[in-house]
């Protein structure tokens, strides 16, 4: 079966089964969400998903992904996925205070989650919760900013039913971050999991979101997120996703952010699971004074692929994005990372920042990187770079010299080279246990922290 055959069966499959799935969502569809789904289904049936053709996905084959047929949550109907709130701590990340909303295959679990103690101004809820009870506070404003633009976004409006809807008022800090546990898998079927997630920050706003994307057992599943962000003037968003699903899952994730004056967003990215991963962050500076920080920190060992896609755009003029993305790729593994900055012909005074560095532990670990920046201001300050290689020789023998084993060496060399990324999380605690996946994941010698 050639490729066409393959993406137009799977578009088939989920054309097909779309009304089934609308059986299964009793009230919810008389709802405007329902209206989104159905023109997004109406889109899907004249889109095909990517391929290797198209420059945005040229190093990217999703056929793998194509080769499933995936069943959303919902039309599995109700299940009794037995998890206590103790076992599921081993997926979450601690040694901080923190709220907790958990969702399995993309559906809010209440009674995995604990959101109490949210001050007043701040909704915490599910968009499925919101969608009954208030709607007022989605209605006109999900998916505003958002474009579809591939199949996998219009697939994700398509059959989505829930997700987190984060909103935080003018002038309210949010002081502990809210953690977001994403667990996907079924013990019988290849599970599609859509979380569509919204976070809304007013002016003078301030929160934290923390993502955590994790398999709850071994089985294929797939998982494709989007997660919008609005911050007005003056808002501080930090948002951070821990990629760490199993090695036999698929993830996709959309990430689009809207700017106003003022605002401050940081997007920080680490993936280590999964045997396909795809990332597009984006970003709309619309307004002056506005910065946009991009970290990134992607492992990948066997046959896995990771591929990084940002795009900021700089609409009006004195605004600042700086990019940092970092790779480690051992055995066979593929990266992909390609970052596109646009100048508007009226943002002048930009200052544009992009870097990218891949370490490659194997010879046969492959990256392709591709830095762009289109221009059409002439006041700016804007630089971009990508450089490929393998560990330090020098600083190895150096080590060497001091007596330390060599896997030892190797380990703190890598422990260096992921820093620069690692040590801008704010939150402290974090940092080493991500610097503990890193070593766990590559199956290398852990450096601990003195």
């Amino acid at each position: 079966m050639n490729k066409t055959s393959e993406f137009q069966n799977i578009k088939e499959w989920y054309l097909k089964n779309f009304k089934s799935f609308e059986e299964k969502l009793n009230g919810d569809s008389k709802t405007f969400l329902h209206d989104l789904r159905k023109g997004a289904i109406n889109q899907l049936a004249e889109t095909d998903f990517p391929s290797t053709k198209e420059e945005e996905w040229k190093f990217t084959n999703i056929s793998p992904i194509l080769k499933q047929n995936f069943i959303p949550a919902v039309s599995l109907g109700k299940k009794n996925y037995s998890l206590s709130k103790e076992e599921i701590k081993k997926y979450l990340f601690s040694g901080f205070d923190y709220y907790l909303m958990t969702f399995i295959n993309g559906i809010f679990t209440e009674g995995l989650s604990d959101l109490s103690g949210l001050p007043k101004g701040v909704t915490v809820n599910s968009l499925s919760s919101l969608l009954k009870k208030n709607p007022e506070y989605i209605n006109g404003k999900i998916s505003k900013y958002v474009k579809a633009e591939n199949a996998f976004n219009l697939l994700n409006r398509a059959y989505s039913t829930d997700g987190a809807v984060i909103i935080v008022n003018d002038g309210v800090a949010l002081e502990k971050p809210i953690q977001i546990l994403y667990l996907t898998g079924d013990n019988e079927n290849p599970v599609l999991s859509v979380p569509h997630n919204m976070i809304i920050a007013g002016k003078n706003s301030q929160v934290s979101v923390l993502g955590v994307f994790a398999s709850s057992d071994g089985k294929t599943h797939f998982t494709n997120s989007l997660t919008e962000v609005f911050a007005d003037e003056s808002a501080i968003v930090d948002l951070y996703k821990i990629q760490n699903e199993n090695d036999h899952s698929y993830h996709y994730e959309k990430v689009e952010a809207y700017q106003l004056k003022k605002s401050i967003f940081n997007h920080y990215n680490f993936a280590f699971g999964a045997e396909i991963v795809r990332n597009d962050i984006n970003s709309t500076l619309d307004d002056e004074n506005i910065e946009t920080h991009y970290y990134g920190l992607y492992l990948a060992n066997g046959k896995r692929l990771v591929d990084n896609h940002t795009f900021v755009d700089h609409a009006k003029p004195n605004c600042m994005s700086n990019e940092l993305y970092k790779g480690i790729l051992d055995d066979d593994a593929r990266g992909v990372f390609n970052g596109k900055i646009i100048v508007r012909k009226d943002a002048q005074k930009t200052n544009a920042y992009q870097q990218n560095k891949t370490v490659l532990l194997s010879n046969r670990a492959k990256v392709n990187t591709k830095p762009q920046l289109e221009i059409f201001a002439d006041d700016v300050k804007c630089t971009h770079g990508a450089t490929v290689g393998h560990l330090d020789d020098a600083a190895y023998y150096y080590i060497r010299t001091r007596g330390i084993p060599s896997e030892l060496a190797n380990s703190m060399l890598i422990r260096a080279f992921a820093n620069d990324v690692v040590e801008v999380v704010k939150i402290e605690p974090l940092r080493e246990q991500l610097n503990h996946l890193i070593f766990e994941h590559l199956h290398r010698v852990e450096i601990e922290n003195k």
